[in-house]
């Protein structure tokens, strides 16, 4: 690095200017045009002046364009970067996943339980032909039946979609960073808020699509082999997706402050944890507990995701009524006591608060 002004040219022996070959050189290389004063004067005196700067500091010379960084880029791009660095982002967490086979054990798991899905209808149908309900209960065994395989069919995608999205966020930023492959992302190419948002991005495009596909091949199976369709189909897939997302979201949060084996382990606890309040406030019902109902309605909306399932098992049988409708309400698959729009609206809400906190939380969490 030289500096903006060159120094003063010694006299060479005899005479001769040493310095004015070097100060020509010098003159010639730079971007601007050569200064014709300095070379008229053979002692160079007024060159030297102006070289000198009348004073000034020598301050260092700026590097060209050619040569600095980002010098030929333009400055303010911050929402092109934002959009054009997500795909990247969810690209690399696809191929993470592939790279860890987490698309493998997901998938297998999910042909097994399609398969024993499948014979559970087969069997269960074939006992329907055989059983004789007594004229005087009004209840409709195949309603029933079929409704209940239908909760467990939902209970059991949204436990394979949690598991899918623990293995995509668990190590998101505490792991990644911890391996290196977090601090060259975050420092220059893209921010903190890009990447984060970016992986849940590329969770959220595995975990929904996952959901509803095996959810509704579910519905598929005991629709054509029960004879029996759900009275609401989309909804519960859609609400059992939006609930695997909130999971997505908590689960990045975690990973933020915890490390990967810690979170998932935290993740799955909270998410077994929302389940047994689903099932202490059935029992709480039967047995007529208002202590232990209101404890399973506060439960139910501290875990979201579990109110979001509560609400996509009732619309599984929304319309049905009578002594069946009763016994279905008792559960564990069959109904729920906490559904409508409010848990709707306290779900977005509670998604929004937990993505805010996570944005906060690692702006300002070291690397």
């Amino acid at each position: 690095m030289r500096p903006r002004r060159d120094p003063a040219r010694r006299q060479g022996r005899g005479g001769w200017d040493a310095g004015r070959t070097v100060a020509a050189a010098r003159d010639r290389a730079r971007d601007g045009p050569r200064d014709a004063d300095g070379r008229g004067n053979a002692r160079g005196r007024p060159a030297r002046r102006r070289r000198r700067g009348c004073g000034r500091r020598a301050r260092v010379r700026r590097a060209d364009a050619a040569v600095d960084p980002r010098g030929r880029l333009p400055r303010s791009r911050r929402g092109r970067d934002f959009l054009s660095a997500i795909p990247v982002i969810v690209g690399y967490v696809l191929r993470e996943a592939l790279r860890r086979r987490v698309f493998a054990v997901v998938l297998l798991l999910t042909a097994v339980f399609l398969v024993l899905f499948w014979v559970a209808n087969h069997y269960v149908h074939g006992e329907l032909r055989t059983l004789q309900v007594p004229q005087d209960v009004p209840v409709d065994a195949r309603t029933f039946a079929s409704a209940f395989l239908g909760g467990l069919a939902l209970f059991a995608t949204m436990f394979l979609g949690v598991v899918l999205a623990v293995f995509l966020t668990l190590g998101a930023v505490r792991g990644d960073a911890e391996r290196g492959l977090l601090q060259p992302l975050v420092v220059r190419p893209v921010g903190r808020s890009t990447f984060l948002v970016a992986r849940f991005l590329g969770a959220v495009a595995v975990t929904a699509p996952y959901v509803i596909v095996v959810d509704l091949a579910a519905v598929v199976i005991t629709g054509l082999t029960m004879h029996w369709w759900p009275d609401r189909i989309a909804t519960p897939a859609v609400e059992v997706a939006c609930a695997v997302a909130i999971v997505t979201a908590l689960a990045l949060l975690g990973s933020i402050f915890l490390s990967s084996t810690a979170n998932g382990i935290a993740i799955f606890m909270l998410f077994g944890a929302g389940l047994v309040a689903g099932l202490l406030g059935t029992i709480g019902h039967v047995i007529g507990s208002t202590a232990i109902r209101h404890a399973s309605t506060v439960a139910a909306y501290l875990t979201p995701f579990e109110a979001l399932y509560q609400d996509a098992l009732r619309q599984l049988t929304s319309s049905t009524t009578g002594l069946t409708g009763f016994l279905l309400q008792l559960g564990p698959f069959g109904g729920a006591y906490v559904h409508g729009w409010p848990v709707r609206l306290w779900a977005a809400a509670f998604f929004v608060l937990v993505g805010v906190t996570a944005l906060l939380a690692f702006r300002r969490r070291d690397l």
